[in-house]
């Protein structure tokens, strides 16, 4: 992952010319995957991952997402690496296009195949985007830097009562992930969501 992200201390994304200024410099990284500068962002499940990339992909003038969701099962909710390194990752090192099977949560099957592009900025968003696995072809971590049980409430207000069981199984699971294969410190920024926009903060950044 690279090492090279410079940032000031409080530095603020809360306006579009924020995530703009964001968006500058994660293009100015170097690819960190054939052409490619593979952007995570992670954080607890509700932690507003997948409306963060969203806005960023956005500034970086519709960049392509990855949802991790779309490569985890009910059966494997965590066990998506070896998916990502054939259908992504794999494509990706050589400068071609990725082409993956989305998961249907309601059909509980793969669908039909989708097509990625090895464009100069992709985002990876969701829960465990930032693995071990997967730090060494990121060129930048961000975390959504919200506690998991904040994370959870809000998730679980989303999605309503009938998934209550779901979500019992969900936390089991992500706090087994995230004990043995942490992602937070290691990421470049810390990501905090605000009533008017996002604040960006220094992350602890360790090495592998």
């Amino acid at each position: 992952m690279n090492d090279q992200f410079g940032h000031d201390p409080g530095e603020t994304a809360a306006s579009p010319g924020g995530l703009d200024a964001l968006a500058r410099r994660l293009r100015a990284l170097p690819p960190s995957i054939g052409p490619v500068r593979l952007v995570a962002v992670d954080g607890h499940a509700g932690s507003g991952k997948t409306t963060f990339a969203g806005r960023l992909a956005a500034a970086l003038g519709g960049a392509p997402v990855l949802h991790l969701d779309d490569l985890a099962t009910h059966e494997e909710l965590f066990e998506w690496t070896g998916r990502l390194r054939e259908w992504v990752l794999g494509p990706f090192s050589r400068g071609e296009a990725a082409r993956y099977r989305a998961y249907d949560w309601v059909a509980r099957r793969f669908s039909a195949e989708r097509a990625l592009e090895a464009a100069p900025v992709v985002l990876v968003e969701g829960v465990g985007a930032g693995r071990r696995a997967l730090r060494p072809y990121l060129a930048c971590l961000l975390w959504m830097e919200l506690t998991d049980e904040g994370s959870w409430e809000r998730g679980q207000l989303r999605d309503g009562p009938e998934l209550t069981e779901f979500w019992d199984g969900w936390k089991r699971a992500e706090r087994a992930h995230f004990t043995t294969d942490p992602s937070r410190p290691y990421a470049e920024l810390l990501v905090l969501q605000g009533k008017e926009g996002y604040l960006l903060l220094p992350g602890q950044q360790k090495t592998n």
